[in-house]
């Protein structure tokens, strides 16, 4: 289902993320999208998106790890204030790790925070990825509240004007592209939950702990060596 303008707009003045369920196409994922055991290769995660990617860490890095998250998961909010900090310390700061973020909106609200970091960020993945952080940080007040009013408040923090926030908001083209690379993440990569990540092409599902993640980096860097 396409979502216009009109819907999605009036979506994003209502309270709390039920009311938005029946009108998005980002609905909760579940019987939606179909589950699959087949496995994604590096090859298919890497594929070139809709969207640039957003990034940290040197492109030839040994390991790549790909995020997908929904900007209204708790347990991805959870991930980005517990876990994320310590990853980026160990592995991407030190240039052991490149560490790309994909949205994977589970409604409305969520790819209105996703486009918001989009418009904000334009191609600086540094920009996109604090962006990303303030609005997980604030993810109860956005979401509970009224979203757009909400936006334009953390836009403006950003240097974004409301006009600029509403415009973003109704860029139909990039919640297009948004649409079209979950698409892509459900039907081929089997995405169907928020977090879920790919470690060379190695699928992780739900909030992972740091000792997961090195018991597969750090083979991989091993073997790098």
């Amino acid at each position: 289902m396409m979502i216009t303008r009109r819907t999605f707009t009036a979506a994003l003045s209502l309270t709390g993320l039920a009311a938005v369920a029946g009108v998005s196409p980002f609905r909760l994922i579940g019987d939606a999208f179909a589950q699959s055991s087949a496995a994604a290769t590096a090859a298919d995660v890497a594929k070139p998106m809709s969207l640039p990617d957003m990034a940290l860490g040197p492109k030839d890095a040994a390991v790549t790890i790909t995020e997908y998250a929904s900007m209204t998961c708790s347990h991805c909010a959870t991930f980005n204030e517990e876990v994320f900090p310590k990853l980026k310390a160990a592995y991407i700061d030190t240039g052991k790790v490149r560490y790309v973020f994909r949205e994977f909106p589970l409604d409305i609200k969520a790819a209105a925070g996703s486009m918001l970091s989009r418009c904000i960020a334009k191609d600086d993945s540094a920009k996109y990825f604090a962006v990303t952080d303030l609005l997980f940080k604030t993810q109860a007040d956005w979401v509970m509240k009224d979203t757009t009013e909400q936006l334009k408040r953390i836009g403006k923090q950003a240097g974004l004007s409301a006009a600029d926030v509403e415009a973003c908001l109704k860029d139909q083209a990039l919640l297009d592209k948004i649409a079209a690379d979950q698409k892509y993440a459900n039907e081929v990569l089997k995405v169907n939950s928020t977090p879920s990540f790919f470690v060379n092409g190695e699928m992780l599902r739900g909030e992972t702990s740091l000792e997961e993640f090195a018991k597969r980096i750090d083979p991989l860097l091993q073997k790098k060596s």
